[in-house]
């Protein structure tokens, strides 16, 4: 067997190569060349798994992505194929909780507010979304959500805090992006942060994206410089075209970290690699979690413990003053990036 892996998976290549003939790559550079033998591939959101990629990737079985994004992989092909895929989904959900609440902290020291001041808007409220909610609501916010798929599915609505996004939009001070990037369906998600959503935001009001940058309209967000404040992750054209103008305008501007905690990679890949090895039959690969990575220890956390503690582990102020002198550096950031403990 012939498994390729990206170079910034962490652990995957010593833990498959006793198994299977499994190297490093790059993902941003595979050709179908590369991958015209593999018999499974773990990449990231750099590589587009698709018909152009694997056509002639015959004795494919698997597809794996370390990542809780899944757009640059195309499901509906692969299926076509019997590949199986399999993302890892929720893997750093808690890491960019946390990016969140280092924001809101930031936020409240430099415009000088307390939570019960201020309403919070979610919107998806996945596995990300779901965690801001629910602390934010214990540090006092109040908290309006929501995700149409959602409210379908499981028939929640306002009383369970979910309301129309306009009005959303229109009662939050600070509406934070936690959604898929979806082009196409009933609710597309690209540039949902848009013309209409920036004009329906409070003179004043923050918005947040840590989901993927296309869910913001660059232009759109640059027209309402003036009146909006923005703490952005994720950007449209990463990592080599971003707009300069918006970096400099945001108020935290980081490289598409925010998930990117100690644990969040070892879920990442353990999640990945235990589906592979199901697949492949590996049975001795499934369950594994890296030796030495402290696992998750969910907690409650009051507002003014978090606040204490929060630049400890992860300091956005720093992070963003360098990404804005440094622009050009955000790939190797981004792949260099010393991961943060989780610490609730």
């Amino acid at each position: 067997m012939k498994i390729l892996v990206d170079q910034f998976v962490p652990y995957a290549v010593e833990v498959l190569s006793p198994f299977a003939e499994t190297f490093s790559v790059d993902g941003r550079t595979l050709t179908p060349a590369d991958v015209a033998d593999a018999d499974a591939l773990i990449v990231r959101t750099r590589t587009r798994c698709n018909a152009a990629l694997l056509d002639g990737a015959d004795k494919l079985k698997f597809v794996g992505t370390a990542t809780i994004g899944y757009d640059h992989i195309d499901q509906p092909y692969l299926a076509s194929r019997g590949v199986k895929f399999t993302s890892a989904a929720g893997c750093n959900s808690r890491a960019v909780l946390q990016w969140v609440a280092a924001v809101l902290a930031h936020l409240s020291e430099v415009q000088g507010w307390h939570p019960e001041e201020r309403t919070l808007g979610v919107v998806g409220v996945g596995h990300v979304g779901s965690l801001v909610a629910d602390y934010a609501r214990s540090w006092g916010f109040r908290v309006l959500c929501s995700d149409p798929p959602r409210e379908r599915a499981e028939g929640v609505g306002e009383a369970d805090g979910f309301v129309p996004l306009e009005r959303l939009v229109r009662e939050s001070d600070i509406v934070t992006f936690h959604t898929p990037l979806i082009r196409e369906g009933e609710w597309p998600t690209f540039h949902l942060a848009g013309e209409q959503l920036l004009s329906w935001m409070k003179d004043g009001g923050v918005l947040l994206n840590a989901s993927r940058g296309e869910v913001a309209d660059t232009m759109a967000l640059l027209r309402h410089k003036e009146r909006l404040t923005y703490c952005i992750d994720v950007w449209e054209g990463e990592p080599d075209a971003i707009n300069r103008e918006l970096l400099e305008v945001a108020l935290i501007a980081t490289p598409h970290i925010a998930g990117y905690s100690a644990q969040g990679k070892a879920n990442a890949s353990a999640i990945v690699i235990d589906a592979l090895a199901e697949r492949l039959g590996i049975a001795e690969l499934r369950g594994w979690y890296p030796d030495g990575v402290r696992r998750s220890s969910p907690r409650c956390i009051s507002w003014n413990e978090m606040k204490a503690m929060v630049n400890d582990y992860c300091h956005l102020s720093e992070e963003s003053a360098r990404m804005k002198s440094y622009p050009e550096e955000f790939e190797n950031r981004r792949n260099t990036y010393p991961l943060r403990e989780e610490f609730f």
